[in-house]
């Protein structure tokens, strides 16, 4: 074990600590792992000088990074605040990180990719952003490779959901109580996440930084995690609709069509296809993967 994970214990600083994952990522938290969780106002992540004091005074041995600007539509307009949040910011933690010598986790998107592939895309693939959102996000995985810091895990993921945020289930959810019809997009392919997966996932990958014979040599770096198999969202909108008539909600629902991304034109452009390969994440922490309806199921249960 690292002399610095020693030192500073679990000690963990969740940054936008009010968000849908970060409260996830609470919830589960092993006992050992000492939780502080920051956010607007009192938090500026963009406010360098106070990040850096913020990190120097606490001392954690690890930061986990939640905090994005995430309204991918809203990013093509605010394309100034888009960077500074998911780019330019995010260095200013990687900076903390190092000088504290802490572990950063750093949560990132499948937007980085153009949707091209037909294939499960991989750590190392090519990136090309569509979006504003897209290159605001990998401007923030490219600040945490130029800031020099060695210890951090970039974990991209996609399709999330959970409770305490906006989300796709809720929207379709609401919609199927006020509607009879709906026309979702069934030519975008992806795996849904439950906010749930993806917390423990990352309690698995920080695992493999602070056990003293870790299975891999050098663990860190970049990681793809979303739950396993594929969908497109009319697919995943069906599954969410039966689910809630399982669960005892009263729809007006009768009938979702689907429709092709041309038909729901929004500012921003969405990969078509975003699938990921968990192998990475599978051969170095040893986990499986919970497929996506199983996640959709647990959620449910939540609610």
């Amino acid at each position: 074990m690292s002399a610095s994970m020693t030192a500073q214990g679990k000690k963990l600083l969740l940054v936008g600590g009010n968000g849908m994952l970060a409260g996830k990522i609470a919830a589960v938290a092993p006992p050992d792992y000492k939780i502080t969780a920051v956010d607007l106002p009192d938090f500026d992540l963009t406010d360098k000088a106070q990040v850096l004091a913020y990190v120097d005074d606490l001392r954690p041995g690890i930061i986990v990074n939640c905090a994005a600007f995430t309204n991918v539509d809203g990013c093509e307009t605010e394309q100034t605040l888009a960077d500074q949040v998911n780019g330019v910011a995010v260095g200013y933690l990687a900076e903390a990180a190092k000088s504290v010598d802490a572990v950063l986790v750093h949560i990132s998107t499948d937007y980085v990719f153009d949707g091209e592939k037909s294939t499960p895309y991989l750590e190392d693939d090519q990136t090309n952003p569509q979006s504003v959102y897209g290159h605001s996000k990998l401007s923030g995985e490219q600040a945490v490779l130029a800031s020099g810091l060695q210890k951090y895990f970039i974990v991209r993921t996609s399709w999330l959901y959970g409770p305490g945020g906006n989300n796709f289930v809720e929207t379709i959810i609401r919609l199927s109580k006020d509607r009879t019809e709906l026309g979702i997009v069934a030519d975008q392919i992806g795996s849904p996440t439950y906010t749930g997966d993806l917390a423990n996932a990352i309690f698995n990958i920080l695992e493999t930084s602070t056990s003293p014979q870790p299975p891999v040599p050098t663990p860190f770096g970049v990681y793809h995690f979303s739950n396993e198999g594929q969908c497109s969202w009319y697919e995943f909108a069906k599954e969410i609709v039966s689910l809630a008539e399982k669960n005892g909600e009263t729809l007006k629902i009768e009938k979702i069509n689907p429709i092709n991304t041309e038909d729901y034109p929004l500012p921003a452009r969405r990969p078509k296809y975003s699938v990921f390969s968990k192998k990475k994440y599978s051969q170095v922490t040893g986990k499986l993967v919970p497929n996506w309806k199983e996640g959709l199921v647990n959620y449910f249960t939540e609610r």
